[in-house]
């Protein structure tokens, strides 16, 4: 468990580095974005060790219909994540919403919790959404100003259909190699 603690709090602090530390982060110019980049991978590294090496502790038992709720959730995380990938104007939501892509990635985060019972995954899944919470309010004080980009075409936004419905199937077989399966029995 130690492990997976110590690669939440590098993730969060390499994340959190530019926000709160802006001076020190620009004194290292081009080689910052390299420390946070190692500290990245050293961090998704600890956290996948210590989450595969964490002792099952139970602490609830979600019920049978969150995997449902967690799928759709997937779904619906993919798109709104993918939204904003297209250059120039933006699919749903990210023409209305500042930052969909961390908002994808709490949608992530919370579709986990819900079906996911143990210690190890609510520290995981949980330290996550924290992160993503925290990062989401850093940005806007650090940039209250937001202009919302023009809305995309039909083009942009069947594109991002077949996009998120191939990265949910690729996600699905990875979890399945992985030994879980992530649909309902």
């Amino acid at each position: 468990m130690t492990l997976l603690i110590a690669g939440l709090i590098l993730w969060t602090a390499a994340h959190y580095f530019k926000r709160l530390m802006p001076a020190q982060r620009a004194a290292l110019g081009n080689t910052g974005k390299g420390i946070v980049a190692v500290a990245l991978v050293v961090s998704v590294v600890f956290m996948v060790m210590g989450y595969r090496g964490a002792d099952f502790i139970y602490v609830w038992q979600p019920p049978a219909f969150m995997m449902h709720v967690n799928n759709t959730l997937m779904l619906f995380a993919l798109w709104v994540y993918g939204s904003s990938a297209a250059k120039g104007a933006k699919a749903w939501p990210a023409y209305k919403i500042r930052h969909p892509q961390l908002t994808g990635f709490k949608i992530w985060a919370l579709a986990h919790l819900l079906v996911n019972g143990d210690l190890a995954s609510i520290l995981l899944f949980g330290g996550l959404l924290a992160w993503a919470v925290g990062e989401v309010i850093l940005i806007n004080k650090a940039e209250p100003e937001w202009t919302a980009p023009e809305k995309a075409g039909m083009a942009t936004r069947v594109r991002l259909a077949v996009i998120t419905v191939v990265l949910y199937g690729i996600i699905s077989g990875v979890h399945i190699w992985l030994g879980v399966w992530p649909f309902p029995s």
